[in-house]
């Protein structure tokens, strides 16, 4: 796909992944609307963006509400003309044992990082289908593809999250509309702040501009996947699918400094 001129619209496209991406969309030609529900930050971020000579617009509204999905895709096709990429971005997280996540957190990851993506994608499709050239990117997580204790309900989501595009990819191939999953590992964003995980517990961060930099060339390539943590990751992936067993041992050994790393990881 070729970026210049593409309509953009970026869900938690305010800070972190997703800020990182709108920089990198506006240096390909892209015109933007980023989201996000605090409107000084989006405001703050539509100022950053409009400065470095970007054309983008801002909206502050919550996705995982229904009003906020409807306000978010008005105003984006309203501002752009119309809608060439959607990029779920925003998301959500609580860590900790599951039987120690209040309900209404788990409710909380369910509603903004699967269904609102879902359903905000189902909303955006007639306009998509009238781009021509269209393309969903739906941002996971490393952790669908491995899970980690403290992180079940994340874990779950964001595997729904991935097997939703793969699945809405094969439905949607030959009408025009590509779909694109991102599986980020650890990243340097403020969502990441109030994790105190590092390398020795599997949590490297990246900056967010080589996350960003990384979505911006497969969607180039009209990719299907884009999966963060080098060489290192693919080998626990591989070792996660045929020997879970040992990935369940080193993990053991983790638990307990991992769980008090991880405890008061929460973004939502």
């Amino acid at each position: 796909m070729n970026l210049k001129g593409k309509r953009v619209l970026i869900t938690g496209g305010s800070s972190g992944i997703g800020l990182a991406l709108a920089r990198a969309l506006a240096g390909e030609g892209a015109r933007l609307v980023i989201t996000g529900r605090r409107v000084d930050v989006v405001q703050k971020a539509v100022a950053d963006l409009s400065a470095g000579g970007a054309f983008v617009r801002g909206v502050a509204a919550d996705v995982a509400e229904e009003a906020g999905r409807a306000k978010t895709l008005a105003e984006a096709i309203a501002a752009l003309g119309g809608l060439d990429v959607l990029v779920n971005n925003a998301g959500g997280v609580r860590a900790g044992r599951l039987e120690q996540t209040a309900e209404a957190d788990i409710l909380a990851m369910v509603q903004v990082d699967l269904l609102a993506p879902i359903l905000l994608t189902r909303a955006a499709l007639p306009a998509l289908r009238a781009s021509g050239e269209a393309m969903v990117v739906n941002v996971a997580s490393g952790i669908a593809l491995i899970g980690a204790p403290f992180y079940a309900t994340y874990a779950a989501v964001k595997a729904g999250l991935a097997r939703f595009g793969e699945a809405l990819r094969r439905e949607l191939k030959g009408e025009g509309i590509h779909v694109l999953t991102v599986y980020p590992g650890a990243t340097d964003t403020p969502m990441m702040q109030s994790n105190r995980a590092g390398p020795e517990l599997g949590f490297a961060r990246e900056p967010a501009e080589a996350v960003a930099a990384a979505i911006v060339a497969s969607m180039e390539a009209e990719s299907f996947e884009v999966i963060r943590g080098g060489e290192a990751r693919a080998k626990m992936i591989e070792m996660n699918r045929s020997d879970p067993a040992a990935v369940d041992a080193r993990f053991l050994g983790l638990k307990p400094a991992l769980e008090a790393a991880v405890k008061d990881h929460a973004a939502l």
